[in-house]
């Protein structure tokens, strides 16, 4: 079975009721976690988006805290889950300003971690291409935010 495009299931939702397109989305929440966790930023976070960065933020942080430092290999794998999972958090959002304080927290987090990411080549390299990103964010930013942001970036090392 083929998906239809984004453009025909907007013309078909034009078409359906109000309990129609209720009894929907709690059919599409209930078939996958990521569906229910954007509802769940949609309906109840989205006004509030200082909350919401500040709510990842503290998630980051616990993700890091959780983390054992004994095996290195399961250290660098954690550390790739919580880049996905950021990066999960950051598509439900669709303010820029919340991308990069996202990438910019968590990029603090994880050269902090240890001083054993300092030493390895591939996440250095995992570092590196979040700050190239950073950077490339906040050329899209307002001129005030860029200044705030970018001394922000620059007191993270390179």
């Amino acid at each position: 079975m083929k998906p239809a495009t984004a453009v025909q299931i907007r013309k078909e939702i034009k078409f359906r009721s109000k309990e129609e397109l209720e009894a929907l989305c709690l059919r599409l929440a209930r078939f996958k976690k990521e569906n229910k966790e954007l509802l769940t930023y949609l309906l109840f976070e989205a006004d509030h988006e200082d909350s919401y960065v500040a709510e990842v933020k503290d998630f980051i942080t616990q993700q890091f805290e959780e983390t054992p430092a004994t095996n290195f290999y399961r250290v660098k794998k954690r550390i790739r889950k919580i880049l996905r999972e950021t990066k999960k958090f950051i598509r439900y959002s669709s303010v820029k300003e919340t991308e990069v304080a996202l990438l910019l927290h968590f990029c603090e987090k994880m050269i902090n971690y240890s001083s054993s990411i300092k030493r390895s080549k591939t996440m250095m390299q995992v570092y590196e291409r979040q700050l190239a990103m950073i950077e490339k964010k906040i050329g899209e930013l307002h001129e005030d935010l860029q200044m705030d942001y970018i001394t922000e970036l620059n007191e993270l090392p390179r």
